[in-house]
C-alpha cells in the first residue's frame, strides 16, 4: 500500500484500507482475547455490509504543492469521518467553507495541471482541474447525466503551521470531485419509494395507490458526514421526501417533519435475528393512524428491498416513546407492489408477416425458442387490420394497432372475437413517416400515441383508450424537437420520450402531471430531462422495471448497443446486455425473469432469456412487445 500508483491520468498517493471488525483479519487492538469480565452478547453486523473503510494519507512536512493536490484529490474517495485527512491539505477558512455533500463525477477523473507558472512570483500556485463531467449528485442525493468538459482550480498559499511554513490550499470547488470508477466503488444506486398522485382506488380499481421508484445514491460504507451506514442512509432519504424532479407527481404518507429517533448517540439501524427492522421515529408521526402508518411502512419495505444485501422481513415503526406504531410483514406489503399494474404477463407479442397481432406464451418457465405463435382473438388479430406497431394493455383485455401506412389508430379486444371498430384517431400527414408513432398503455388503462404531423405535431391520450384523444401539452424541454417515438410508464407518472432534432434522435424522460377533477384532468409533459446524453443515436426504447430502461443506441462513432439506464441516467448498477445484430425495436417485462424481446433485422423475432444469449423465435416479423 504504500507505493505510487497510476489511475486516471494522474499520479495517486497512498492510501490506507481498514477492516474493522476481526472476522477473517487481525489488526491492532483486535488480536488479543480478554481473559476476565463478563460475557455479553454481541449484535452481528448485518450481512453484506462491508466493514471496509479507506482513509488517505494526511500530507507530510514540507510537501510541496503537487503533492498537497494529489494527496486532496486521493483523500476526497476516503472514508474518514468528516473527511477529517481530506480537510488538512486546506487552509482552516476553506475547511469551513467546503461542502463535500454533492459529487461531480468525471469519466477518468480529475487531471491536474500545473499553472505556476503565471503566479509563482506572488508566493502561490494554481492548478487547474480538467476532465469530461458526466454526471453531477445533488443535495438529495439524485444523480443528473451531463456531457461537457469540467475545469476547476485549486489555489495553494503558504500557511504559517506549527513546523514553519507549510503549502495549503486556500481556494478550491465545492463538493467531491470523483473519477467515475471511484463513484462506482464508492456509491450505490438505491430507489426510495412514493406514492404516485391520483391513483386512488375509484380512478384504478387498485385497492392501494402505487409506489413511484425515486432513485437516488447512497455511500456503500459509512457516511462519513452522518457516521451512517448504508440502511440507515437509505432510510433517512427516504424520510426526507421525494426529489425536486418527481415531486410534483407523488407524495409521501410520512407527515412533513419525520426524522429518525437514534437513542444514546447511535447512528445506525440494526437488523434482529429475524431480519425486522425497527425505525424509530421522532413525535411527527406519533400520531398516525393505522392505514397511514401501514403505507409508510410499506415505503420503508421496498426501499429497503433495493438494498440487495439486505432480506428484510419486516418492518416496525416506533412512536417518539419508544412504543409500536406499526407492523408490516413483506407478504402483507405486496398489495402495495409498483409492478402489480401489469404483474407477470400471461402473453409476449409480436406482429407475424401478414402483420396480424400474435401472440406466445409469457411464462418465466417457459423462455426457449420451440413455442408457436397464435394471432390473438378479434380485428387485430384477423387479418382485417394490417398492422405496422401495437401497444397492448397490461390487463392483456385491449390492444391498440396502427395501421400498416401509420394513418389509423385502431383498438379492439384480444380475449374475444368482435367486429372491426372505425379508427379511434387518423393523422392527415403526407407521408407515412409524419403519421402516428407506436402507441403505449399505462397501468391507468390510458392510451398514448404520437402525431408526427410537421404541420400539427401532438401528443394525445385517450383516457380508458376510448372517446376523443386529448392533446397533452409537452412543458420545458420539447425546444422544437419531433416526438418519434414513446413509452409510459406503468405508474403513469413517468413517460421516455425519444426525439429527433437536427438529424439526431435522442432520450429524454419527461414528468406527467394530471391537474383539475380526477375523472377529468388536464395532463401535460413538463421538465423533459436528457437521460443519455453521450448516446449520438438512440433507435428504440422500453420499460424494464420500475426505475430502468432498456435503449438500443449507439455512442459518436461508436456501434449499436443495448445498454440498461436508470431513469435518472445512470449505468452503474445495470447489467450489461449482449449484442444483437440490427436491432430496430426491444420490449421488456416489469418482471426480470421473463425475457428480453427484440427485432433484429438479420435474425427477425429474437428472445435473450436472463443469463442466456439470445434465441431467434420466428426468422420474420416485427413489433414485439410486452403489454405497456
Amino acid at each position: 500500500m504504500g507505493t505510487e500508483r497510476r489511475r486516471g491520468g494522474r499520479w495517486r498517493a497512498p492510501r490506507t484500507a481498514v477492516l474493522l471488525g476481526c472476522a477473517g483479519l487481525l489488526l491492532a487492538g483486535c488480536a488479543s482475547m480478554p481473559d476476565s469480565g463478563d460475557v455479553e452478547a454481541v449484535e452481528a453486523s448485518p450481512r453484506g455490509d462491508s466493514q471496509v473503510r479507506v482513509y488517505g494519507m494526511a500530507p507530510r512536512k514540507g510537501a510541496q504543492p503537487n503533492e498537497i493536490v494529489e494527496g486532496f484529490l486521493e483523500a476526497m474517495t476516503g472514508d474518514d469521518p468528516q473527511f477529517a485527512t481530506a480537510r488538512k491539505y486546506l487552509t482552516k477558512k476553506a475547511s469551513k467553507n467546503w461542502n463535500p455533500t454533492q459529487v461531480t463525477v468525471l469519466d477518468n477523473g480529475p487531471v491536474p495541471q500545473d499553472q505556476r507558472a503565471n503566479d509563482r512570483e506572488g508566493g502561490a500556485y494554481t492548478y487547474a482541474l480538467t476532465g469530461t463531467k458526466i454526471a453531477e449528485v445533488n443535495e438529495q442525493r439524485a444523480y443528473q447525466p451531463v456531457n461537457s468538459s469540467y475545469h476547476e482550480t485549486l489555489h495553494l498559499s503558504r500557511q504559517n503551521g506549527p513546523d514553519g511554513k507549510e503549502w495549503r490550499i486556500d481556494g478550491l470547488p465545492q463538493g467531491l470531485v470523483l473519477g467515475e470508477s471511484d463513484f462506482e466503488r464508492i456509491y450505490h444506486s438505491v430507489n426510495k419509494y412514493y406514492f404516485a398522485s391520483g391513483t386512488s382506488s375509484e380512478r384504478t380499481g387498485a385497492a392501494h395507490p402505487w409506489l413511484v421508484a425515486d432513485p437516488v445514491y447512497v455511500r456503500k460504507r459509512m457516511d462519513p458526514q452522518t457516521q451512517m451506514d448504508q440502511v440507515t442512509q437509505t432510510v433517512e432519504a427516504l424520510l426526507s421526501g421525494p426529489t425536486n424532479w418527481l415531486k410534483p407527481v407523488v407524495g409521501s404518507s410520512f407527515p412533513t417533519g419525520t426524522a429518525l429517533k437514534l437513542e444514546d448517540g447511535a447512528k445506525s439501524l440494526a437488523f434482529d435475528d429475524r431480519n425486522a427492522l425497527k425505525v424509530p421515529l421522532n413525535e411527527k408521526a406519533s400520531n398516525v393512524g393505522q392505514k397511514r402508518c401501514r403505507e409508510m411502512a410499506a415505503q420503508l419495505l421496498f426501499t429497503l428491498r433495493d438494498l440487495t444485501s439486505y432480506r428484510v422481513g419486516q418492518v416496525e415503526l416506533q412512536r417518539s416513546d419508544g412504543s409500536t406504531l406499526c407492523v408490516l410483514g413483506g407478504d402483507q406489503a405486496e398489495d402495495f407492489a409498483p409492478e402489480r399494474a401489469s404483474g407477470s404477463p400471461d402473453y409476449q407479442y409480436f406482429l407475424d408477416t401478414k402483420q396480424r397481432l400474435v401472440r406466445m406464451v409469457g411464462s418465466t418457465e417457459n423462455t426457449g425458442a420451440d413455442e408457436e405463435a397464435e394471432p390473438v382473438p378479434g380485428p387485430l388479430g384477423s387479418g382485417e387490420r394490417r398492422l405496422s406497431s401495437v401497444a397492448v394493455a397490461r390487463n392483456e383485455r385491449y390492444a391498440a394497432g396502427v395501421s400498416h401506412d401509420a394513418r389509423s389508430l385502431y383498438v379492439a379486444s384480444v380475449v374475444s372475437g368482435s367486429e372491426p371498430r372505425e379508427p379511434v384517431l387518423t393523422s392527415s400527414a403526407k407521408q407515412e413517416k409524419d403519421r402516428l408513432s407506436a402507441p403505449s398503455w399505462d397501468g391507468r388503462g390510458d392510451l398514448w400515441v404520437a402525431d408526427r404531423d410537421p404541420r400539427q405535431p401532438r401528443l394525445l391520450r385517450l383516457a380508458g383508450g376510448e372517446g376523443k384523444p386529448d392533446e397533452v401539452t409537452v412543458v420545458d424541454g420539447l425546444d422544437g424537437a419531433r416526438i418519434e417515438a414513446l413509452k409510459v410508464s406503468a405508474d403513469g407518472v413517468r413517460i421516455a420520450l425519444l426525439v429527433s432534432q437536427d438529424g439526431r434522435t435522442t432520450l429524454k424522460l419527461g414528468r406527467i402531471e394530471r391537474r383539475g377533477p380526477e375523472d377529468k384532468p388536464e395532463v401535460s409533459v413538463t421538465d423533459l430531462r436528457p437521460i443519455a446524453p453521450q448516446m449520438e443515436e438512440v433507435t428504440a426504447v422500453s420499460w424494464a422495471g420500475r426505475s430502468r430502461l432498456v435503449v438500443v443506441g449507439r455512442e459518436s462513432g461508436g456501434v449499436q448497443q443495448l445498454r440498461y439506464l436508470q431513469t435518472d441516467g445512470s449505468t452503474s448498477d445495470a447489467q450489461s446486455v449482449p449484442g444483437a445484430n440490427r436491432v430496430t425495436a426491444v420490449a421488456s417485462a416489469d418482471d426480470n425473469r421473463l425475457p428480453l424481446l427484440a427485432h433484429s433485422l438479420e435474425d427477425g423475432i429474437v428472445r435473450l432469456p436472463p443469463g442466456a444469449n439470445w434465441k431467434t423465435v420466428v426468422s420474420e416479423g416485427s413489433s414485439p412487445v410486452y403489454p405497456g
